[in-house]
């Protein structure tokens, strides 16, 4: 059957309740929730990539939103490129089993260059005077004519900053309504009037919600976002209905509640291991001399140690750092999955109420000018801070309004609107074991060995498999499932 799977970021049991009826039902008449166990690290870009593959970090090279590029001797985050993403992706293996079989991916990460049928995707057009232009990318090209004049230029700024809200989600949540029904829809004559046998769906609005109010929010602020998100959600359910698909509910992880910051470029900065270079009066990191530094992600941390003589005392310093749970290097890395080139020599788990910071500066004054934008491609480190608007200032909104405006004009302006201080961030993820109810979740008519009560998140893979072809190709599917999902079958056969 076909299927339409919906990535719900951040979402997880403890959030589904009053204020996600539709949610709510869907999970009671399709038998309940799921809990995934994400790999490690639970972030957006490792964990799609494993549901996708069926693979650990160690398998598909994904070891975070971002890693240390040792050839290129430069830190990569938020790549696009799905040629990043090594291991063949479930659509790929559908088709050796049911050739003719057709992809659509809204907004899953790594579209681009992907061997999907048809893709949406958020891609920014950086003109030569230094603007930034929503946009996106698609496949065919067609079709983001078609989707803009629908719904509008791609709201890039409510996808990601300070403003960031449900107007990014409610677009995707359109684009993807337009591809479920597209042989029967004519805004969309680009995609030729054919079915699609796996429509994968991203929503992230509850996912910014939670990391700037936290999942323990008693102003009715989250009560708000996840009747928001819950919205969306019914109105994607009832287009699959009509177009035939399956649904399935996904997320990556679930989101805890945190208190602060630990910022491990301080530390090895201290320790003489992390350099620094002054540049107009601004201090930026100096990989080039730098013997050890942190590329923080969320709740984990990759450590590159240039010298393999560094390795214990760097691990020796870090182990005692206030809020670092565990280190973990050699074989602990690899039982871990984490035993790719990609990943740190060295990774960090945080304590499960804080998160990693990617600074290394010690007085604000002296942080490099792109820490107070929102600039996900420079920063060598994921930087939540980027959801908020500086509130040490009069009007943070106006101050945005004026640079913006100077910026029409022609005119060079730095958009520092971002704040340096971490405390403001009340939700992150990243950890395997979190506490109970804060688990990523799987929603959806599933066979066995699909309905057990806790899966590994690599059995998505399996489930997309048996969902869209299982009734179909039973016998052949099986010889194709991955090794998390010969475990569960192994285990029901005792």
């Amino acid at each position: 059957m076909r299927t339409c799977v919906i990535n719900i970021v951040g979402l997880s049991p403890n959030l589904i309740g009053d204020s996600t009826p539709n949610i709510r039902d869907f999970a009671r008449r399709t038998g309940g929730v799921r809990t995934l166990r994400p790999p490690l690290p639970a972030v957006t870009c490792t964990s799609q990539s494993t549901m996708l593959t069926g693979l650990a970090p160690s398998g598909h090279g994904v070891v975070g939103n971002g890693w240390h590029d040792r050839a290129l001797g430069e830190v990569q985050f938020w790549k696009q490129s799905n040629q990043l993403v090594q291991g063949e992706k479930v659509w790929e293996t559908a088709r050796r089993i049911s050739p003719g079989f057709r992809a659509a991916n809204a907004f899953w990460w790594y579209a681009m260059h992907a061997t999907t049928d048809c893709m949406v995707t958020p891609r920014p057009q950086y003109r030569a005077d230094g603007r930034k232009i929503p946009d996106c990318l698609t496949r065919p090209p067609e079709l983001r004519d078609e989707l803009q004049a629908a719904y509008g230029q791609f709201p890039l700024f409510r996808f990601w900053g300070p403003m960031a809200d449900i107007t990014s989600s409610a677009w995707i949540a359109n684009a993807a309504c337009d591809i479920l029904r597209a042989r029967s829809d004519d805004r969309t004559p680009s995609l030729g009037r054919k079915d699609f046998d796996l429509v994968l769906v991203y929503l992230p609005h509850l996912d910014y919600a939670l990391q700037k109010i936290g999942p323990g929010d008693t102003t009715g602020v989250l009560r708000d976002d996840l009747r928001e998100i819950d919205r969306l959600v019914a109105e994607l359910i009832a287009a699959c209905g009509a177009s035939g698909h399956r649904p399935l509910l996904v997320s990556e992880y679930g989101i805890v509640p945190v208190r602060d910051a630990v910022w491990l470029n301080r530390v090895l900065r201290d320790a003489g291991y992390l350099k620094v270079r002054s540049e107009g009066g601004r201090e930026h990191l100096d990989l080039e001399s730098s013997r050890a530094f942190a590329v923080a992600d969320h709740q984990i941390a990759h450590i590159s140690v240039r010298d393999p003589a560094d390795l214990a005392a760097v691990e020796e310093i870090l182990a005692r750092v206030d809020g670092v749970e565990r280190t973990l290097s050699g074989d602990a890395r690899c039982a871990a999955g984490l035993d790719h080139p990609r990943a740190g020599e060295i990774v960090c788990v945080s304590a499960v109420d804080r998160w990693f910071a990617y600074g290394w500066w010690f007085n604000d004054s002296d942080a490099p000018d792109y820490a107070r934008t929102v600039d996900i491609h420079r920063k060598p480190g994921y930087d939540p801070c980027e959801l908020f608007h500086d509130p040490r200032r009069l009007w943070p909104k106006g101050h945005a309004i004026g640079k913006l405006l100077l910026r029409k004009l022609g005119l060079r302006a730095l958009l520092d609107v971002v704040p340096l201080d971490a405390s403001l961030v009340r939700g992150s993820h990243g950890r395997v074991d979190v506490p109970r109810g804060f688990d990523p979740i799987l929603i959806g008519e599933l066979p066995d060995p699909f309905l057990e009560q806790e899966l590994p998140m690599a059995c998505v893979r399996d489930a997309i498999l048996a969902s869209t072809l299982g009734e179909i190709h039973g016998r052949e599917l099986e010889a194709h499932l991955g090794e998390s999902t010969r475990a569960l079958l192994r285990g029901g056969r005792r």
